[in-house]
């Protein structure tokens, strides 16, 4: 045995086998990003924002897997398991106790698919927003003064 296998085989033997891409697997709850088909923030979740994207992609994978951050509360993931449940595709509590995912839940495929924009859609401010650069009082400006 050369010097290197030894070394590779006392690391291994420490620390385990090695992993490819163990920060995509922490961040997107286990999974590769080249798998993901669409990834919702804890925030998204929790306000329920992409039940109808969520919904479209589930009709188009069909084979799909649901995983759902185990640090969350499991009421905010409600709607999505059950619309998982509705196209019979599974899903997963994905807890790692070393790390927590920013992201609440991961819609994945079980081999590569590559997609390149696995998140909603930015949200484009509503024409009735108050202009923030008017530096008159809000009561002026409620009044039209």
């Amino acid at each position: 045995m050369g010097k290197k296998e030894m070394d590779d085989y006392l690391q291994e033997g420490i620390y385990g086998a090695k992993e490819l891409h163990p920060d995509q697997k922490k961040k997107y709850l286990g999974t590769y990003r080249e798998r993901v088909i669409l990834a919702l923030t804890k925030t998204q979740v929790r306000g329920k924002k992409g039940l109808t994207t969520f919904e479209e992609e589930l009709q188009k994978h069909t084979q799909a897997t649901l995983l759902v951050n185990g640090h969350m509360n499991i009421s905010f993931s409600k709607p999505y398991r059950e619309l998982a449940e509705k196209h019979r595709i599974s899903h997963s509590y994905i807890t790692n106790e070393n790390t927590d995912s920013t992201y609440g839940l991961v819609l994945t495929a079980d081999h590569a698919i590559d997609k390149e924009d696995i998140h909603l859609p930015e949200e484009t401010p509503t024409d009735t927003a108050i202009d923030k650069t008017d530096k008159k009082p809000w009561w002026r400006r409620l009044l039209g003064i």
